[in-house]
């Protein structure tokens, strides 16, 4: 399992993109994606709505369990991906491409989002 260098993680298993323009993409980490299992449904946050770090602002459900989404930064989310909501599927095939999950207009990010390799030694840690 491989994380993408140019992503920042946070310690609930979510990613997010740099910001271009000031939005940032976010999904969640193929790590995630594998210790849920084959997820069936996706509920994302509503473009307009305000997030904040740390709380969650959707669910994952698979067929394992419901996991709650939690956002990774302070913002209002600017748009959500349609075709996870159509094929959850995606979440597990394709966590860091097609699988995103939504864009927010970053207000203020946390400091405690971890780099790549910081996060790979998190989910290896135990």
């Amino acid at each position: 399992m491989s994380n993408p260098q140019n992503l920042r993680y946070s310690k609930e298993h979510e990613w997010i993109s740099a910001a271009e323009n000031g939005v940032s993409t976010v999904g969640i980490t193929e790590h995630a994606a594998n210790a849920l299992g084959d997820v069936v449904f996706v509920q994302l946050p509503t473009v307009g709505d305000t997030v904040t770090a740390g709380e969650s602002c959707g669910e994952l459900e698979s067929t394992k369990s419901v996991s709650e989404l939690y956002a990774p930064v302070n913002g209002e989310i600017t748009e959500v991906n349609p075709d996870v909501t159509e094929d959850p599927s995606l979440v597990n095939s394709e966590p860091f491409e097609g699988g995103w999950l939504f864009k927010v207009r970053v207000s203020d990010e946390p400091g405690e989002l971890l780099s790549a390799d910081e996060y790979t030694a998190y989910t290896t840690a135990g």
